[in-house]
Protein backbone atom coordinates (compact mmCIF):
# COMPACT_ATOMS: atom_id res chain seq x y z
CA UNK A 1 0.00 0.00 0.00
CA UNK A 2 1.25 3.44 -0.47
CA UNK A 3 0.13 6.81 0.03
CA UNK A 4 -0.45 9.19 -2.41
CA UNK A 5 0.09 12.92 -1.44
CA UNK A 6 -1.03 15.65 -3.84
CA UNK A 7 -0.87 19.27 -3.43
CA UNK A 8 -2.50 21.02 -6.13
CA UNK A 9 -4.05 24.56 -7.09
CA UNK A 10 -7.33 24.97 -5.33
CA UNK A 11 -9.50 25.18 -8.55
CA UNK A 12 -8.44 21.88 -9.67
CA UNK A 13 -10.29 19.88 -7.22
CA UNK A 14 -12.82 18.64 -8.64
CA UNK A 15 -11.54 17.43 -11.82
CA UNK A 16 -9.25 15.24 -9.53
CA UNK A 17 -11.56 13.84 -7.58
CA UNK A 18 -13.33 13.26 -10.50
CA UNK A 19 -10.29 11.40 -12.29
CA UNK A 20 -9.50 9.59 -9.24
CA UNK A 21 -13.26 8.27 -9.23
CA UNK A 22 -12.96 7.40 -12.71
CA UNK A 23 -10.21 4.81 -12.24
CA UNK A 24 -12.06 3.17 -9.32
CA UNK A 25 -10.66 4.65 -6.14
CA UNK A 26 -12.47 5.89 -3.41
CA UNK A 27 -12.60 7.98 -0.25
CA UNK A 28 -9.82 10.47 -0.13
CA UNK A 29 -8.86 13.21 2.66
CA UNK A 30 -8.51 16.63 1.69
CA UNK A 31 -7.38 19.57 3.43
CA UNK A 32 -6.80 23.95 2.79
CA UNK A 33 -3.17 24.48 3.27
CA UNK A 34 -1.03 27.32 2.08
CA UNK A 35 2.33 27.20 1.19
CA UNK A 36 4.82 28.33 -1.41
CA UNK A 37 7.66 26.64 -3.40
CA UNK A 38 9.60 27.51 -5.94
CA UNK A 39 7.30 31.06 -6.80
CA UNK A 40 8.23 31.66 -3.59
CA UNK A 41 4.59 33.88 -3.56
CA UNK A 42 3.55 37.11 -5.54
CA UNK A 43 2.37 40.51 -4.67
CA UNK A 44 -0.82 42.09 -5.05
CA UNK A 45 -2.03 45.70 -4.73
CA UNK A 46 -4.86 46.38 -1.88
CA UNK A 47 -6.15 49.81 -1.87
CA UNK A 48 -3.74 51.50 -3.67
CA UNK A 49 -0.98 49.73 -1.52
CA UNK A 50 1.57 46.75 -2.68
CA UNK A 51 1.59 43.79 -0.42
CA UNK A 52 4.05 40.28 -0.35
CA UNK A 53 1.46 37.28 -0.31
CA UNK A 54 4.08 34.37 0.84
CA UNK A 55 2.13 31.81 1.24
CA UNK A 56 -0.36 30.68 -1.57
CA UNK A 57 -3.67 29.08 -0.99
CA UNK A 58 -3.24 24.90 -2.39
CA UNK A 59 -5.55 22.20 -1.50
CA UNK A 60 -3.91 18.91 0.00
CA UNK A 61 -5.22 15.71 -0.97
CA UNK A 62 -4.16 12.43 0.37
CA UNK A 63 -5.50 8.99 -0.83
CA UNK A 64 -4.12 5.50 0.35
CA UNK A 65 -4.15 2.97 -2.47
CA UNK A 66 -3.06 -0.60 -3.54
CA UNK A 67 0.71 -0.84 -4.77
CA UNK A 68 -0.54 -1.74 -8.17
CA UNK A 69 -3.13 1.40 -8.74
CA UNK A 70 -0.17 4.03 -7.76
CA UNK A 71 0.86 4.85 -11.73
CA UNK A 72 -3.01 5.33 -12.70
CA UNK A 73 -3.72 7.65 -9.88
CA UNK A 74 -0.31 9.39 -10.44
CA UNK A 75 -1.34 9.70 -14.19
CA UNK A 76 -4.80 10.35 -13.58
CA UNK A 77 -3.58 13.61 -10.73
CA UNK A 78 -1.27 14.99 -13.48
CA UNK A 79 -2.66 14.74 -16.39
CA UNK A 80 -5.82 17.09 -15.07
CA UNK A 81 -3.83 19.01 -12.16
CA UNK A 82 -1.44 20.37 -14.69
CA UNK A 83 -1.74 23.85 -16.17
CA UNK A 84 1.73 24.65 -17.30
CA UNK A 85 1.79 27.28 -15.25
CA UNK A 86 4.00 27.79 -12.27
CA UNK A 87 2.50 26.66 -8.29
CA UNK A 88 0.92 23.53 -10.15
CA UNK A 89 1.87 21.44 -7.43
CA UNK A 90 3.79 18.18 -6.39
CA UNK A 91 2.61 14.43 -5.98
CA UNK A 92 4.45 12.51 -2.82
CA UNK A 93 4.27 8.68 -2.65
CA UNK A 94 4.76 7.36 0.53
CA UNK A 95 4.91 3.86 2.02
CA UNK A 96 1.92 2.40 4.27
CA UNK A 97 3.31 -0.22 6.83
CA UNK A 98 -0.54 -1.12 8.38
CA UNK A 99 -4.00 -0.22 7.75
CA UNK A 100 -6.77 -1.15 10.07
CA UNK A 101 -10.49 -0.50 9.71
CA UNK A 102 -11.53 0.80 13.26
CA UNK A 103 -15.71 -0.52 12.59
CA UNK A 104 -14.36 -3.94 11.42
CA UNK A 105 -10.96 -4.33 12.85
CA UNK A 106 -10.17 -6.05 8.57
CA UNK A 107 -6.33 -5.15 8.04
CA UNK A 108 -4.39 -4.91 4.93
CA UNK A 109 -5.78 -3.67 1.57
CA UNK A 110 -9.33 -5.13 2.84
CA UNK A 111 -9.31 -2.43 4.93
CA UNK A 112 -9.42 0.65 2.05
Amino acid sequence: MKLLTAIIKPFKLEEVRSALTDIGLQGMTVTEVKGYGRQKGHTEIYRGAEYAVSFLPKIKIEIVIADDQVEKAIEAVQSVAKTGQIGDGKIFVSPIEHTIRVRTGETGDTAL
